[in-house]
């Protein structure tokens, strides 16, 4: 019997989740509702850590940005992200951030899902940053301050609302309309959102900070003098070598936690800091496996997730989109790969009469 997945079979064909049908998806299931579900997927799937075939990813950089790819694979199912991040793209209206991603069955090789992820990209980093904080935040806290107002903001100030309960958000860009964008898109959403007129001001009486700058360079956003006891640092935007947020005396003042410890060595804000400085990896945490913020003396410690993003969230994330395709019947079927009637003749699809272009160019 021929595999399920398997290419030779003429009615196989792959899911194919456009960007319009991502939207379409998340606007039908709710904001809320895919985060939710994305944060219980990525939570299930680092509770597998040791299934995943795990890599760090593969980064082209250039003066202007970088392109990566992002593979990981379980037994069943292989997938890879391809994204950029290019901080000067708003300037050409092209967003800084971009992706798609693939799904395919490792027995056979065969694609089965193709699908946007700038989108699903941004939910995801947002689902991931609140599954980190809900192991290694205080718990009731309360008021985060968000450092860096651009695309991705909203996602995380919505994850941290409905997964953690934020109800007041302090804010801070260096570009004021950001600010002012992020707080009208985040109008009756039940947070508390306040512009602040620095970084310091904003992390007053914070419980949570997070970073999430765009700047491929390396910066301190956050420093030393700007630590409260019990406060927990959720940093985003440090994410290729060369950029950084934390000033180095933050992390050595923290507990880290970290998801690929070879990956962030390399891309993470401890990139600053010696091979040898101790980090845990949160899927440790997450398996009760060693303690988090629970193993501190108590809750006046300082811990930080220096969040770089892993290929093992868009897994997570890619699951959700195809499960979620799925049941309300959103995207396309598509034939990316040659339908063969003879799986070992591939030049017999450019014969004429098996070939609807040859015939009509004919």
């Amino acid at each position: 019997m021929a595999h399920p997945n398997s290419p030779t079979t003429a009615t196989f064909s792959t899911l194919y989740l456009s960007a319009p049908a991502v939207i379409e998806l998340v606007r039908r299931k709710g904001i809320e509702a895919c985060l939710r579900g994305i944060a219980d997927n990525i939570h299930a799937d680092f509770l597998r850590w040791e299934s995943f075939d795990k890599s760090a990813r593969v980064a082209c950089h250039s003066k202007d940005g970088v392109i990566e790819l992002m593979p990981i694979a379980d037994d069943a199912t292989y997938a890879f992200k391809y994204v950029n991040g290019h901080p000067r793209n708003t300037r050409h209206g092209l967003s800084t951030v971009m992706a798609f991603g693939v799904l395919a069955d490792v027995a056979t090789g065969a694609p089965v899902l193709l699908s946007e992820l700038t989108l699903t990209t941004a939910l995801r980093t947002a689902a991931m940053s609140a599954v980190a904080a809900r192991a290694l935040a205080r718990p009731g806290s309360r008021t985060m301050a968000l450092i860096g107002n651009g695309a991705q903001s909203e996602f995380q100030a919505l994850a941290f609302h409905h997964l953690l309960g934020i109800t007041t958000l302090r804010l801070f860009d260096t570009d004021p309309a950001a600010t002012a964008k992020l707080q009208a898109n985040l109008q009756g959403t039940g947070i508390t959102a306040i512009a602040c007129a620095s970084t310091a001001d904003a992390v007053r009486g914070a419980d949570i900070v997070t970073t999430v700058t765009a700047d491929k360079t390396n910066a301190t956003i956050l420093t030393p003098a700007m630590l409260s006891p019990g406060m927990h640092i959720n940093a985003v935007g440090g994410d290729c070598p060369g950029k950084t947020e934390l000033h180095a005396d933050v992390l050595r003042a923290a507990q880290v936690f970290v998801e690929y410890t070879p990956q962030t060595r390399i891309e993470g804000d401890i990139q600053q800091l010696p091979a040898d400085f101790a980090v845990t990896e949160l899927w440790e945490v997450l398996a009760g496996r060693l303690p988090g913020r629970g193993g501190r003396s108590s809750d006046e410690a300082i811990t930080v997730f220096d969040s770089v993003g892993f290929a093992l969230e868009d897994f997570s994330a890619l699951r959700f989109m195809r499960d979620t395709a799925q049941a309300l019947g959103v995207g396309e079927r598509i034939e990316l790969i040659p339908a063969l009637a003879d799986p070992k003749d591939l030049f017999g699809v450019l014969h004429a009469r098996s070939s609807p272009l040859l015939r009509a160019a004919a």
